[in-house]
């Protein structure tokens, strides 16, 4: 059930990769909740503008930002802008990613530095750029992280992918120990399987009955499980977690 109090209200949410998909169902429960979010993207306008309307009907605020997480100097710009325009963040969820898939020893370096360059360093660039206003937020910040499954358990032809997100949750950790003494709280969400645009066009019938084989549950999860568990991490009710990784995977890990 989608939360629909207006515990965020007056708080200000940069969701990276907020322009479809998980990314998307994660700004739009945050602006349910009251916030004013910044949807971030990096090629394609027309889809930001089109979830800041939808954050909007759905009753918070919303403004576009674009800007690629893997450039370091153009996160410190754009983060520094966010802040100066809208008198702060209160709340960042490092989100936007890319899934390079293939097998080890077929993997090349650009494949590789294009998987840590946007999924890990885009998470560092945009946590080290934000930390500024965060600890400066009047009620405690919050950075929300977006892992996998993967990176808990690893899967053959992700390796850079599974890499990338277990690197997240250690930087998820360091985080919140080097911020909780100032009130900001860093925690991930790790989703299994996500039924999106991108997964269901690459998912033929037969994997699909396999992998639904592999969930308790017996059903493959919804962008917005993933939002609901980002907005509950958000509000207030999670003041006294830190460090944690929340797990959406219908049972897949226990």
């Amino acid at each position: 059930m989608a939360i629909i109090d207006k515990a965020l209200t007056g708080r200000v949410a940069l969701v990276t990769g907020g322009s479809r998909g998980i990314g998307r169902a994660i700004a739009i429960a945050l602006g349910r909740r009251g916030a004013k979010v910044v949807v971030n993207y990096a090629s394609r306008e027309d889809a930001a503008r089109e979830t800041a309307a939808a954050v909007e009907a759905a009753g918070g605020q919303a403004a576009i930002s674009g800007f690629d997480v893997a450039q370091s100097a153009a996160v410190t710009e754009a983060i520094k802008a966010i802040g100066k325009e809208h008198g702060g963040l209160d709340i960042l969820v490092n989100n936007a990613g890319v899934a390079l898939n293939g097998l080890l020893m077929r993997f090349s370096d650009d494949q590789w530095a294009k998987t840590m360059g946007t999924n890990l360093a885009g998470a560092f660039h945009c946590t080290r750029a934000a930390a500024t206003f965060l600890l400066k937020a009047k009620d405690a910040g919050r950075i929300i992280n977006i892992t996998s499954i993967v990176g808990e358990m690893g899967n053959g032809g992700q390796a850079a992918y599974a890499a990338s997100k277990a690197g997240m949750i250690g930087l998820t950790l360091s985080t919140a120990r080097e911020l909780a003494t100032r009130g900001v709280t860093c925690n991930a969400v790790a989703p299994g399987y996500i039924e999106t645009d991108m997964t269901a066009e690459h998912l033929p019938e037969a994997q699909r009955a396999k992998l639904l084989e592999q969930i308790p549950l017996g059903r493959i999860g919804k962008a917005e499980d993933v939002a609901d568990a980002v907005a509950f991490l958000a509000g207030p009710e999670a003041a006294y977690m830190t460090g944690q990784v929340l797990r959406v995977n219908g049972g897949m890990r226990m």
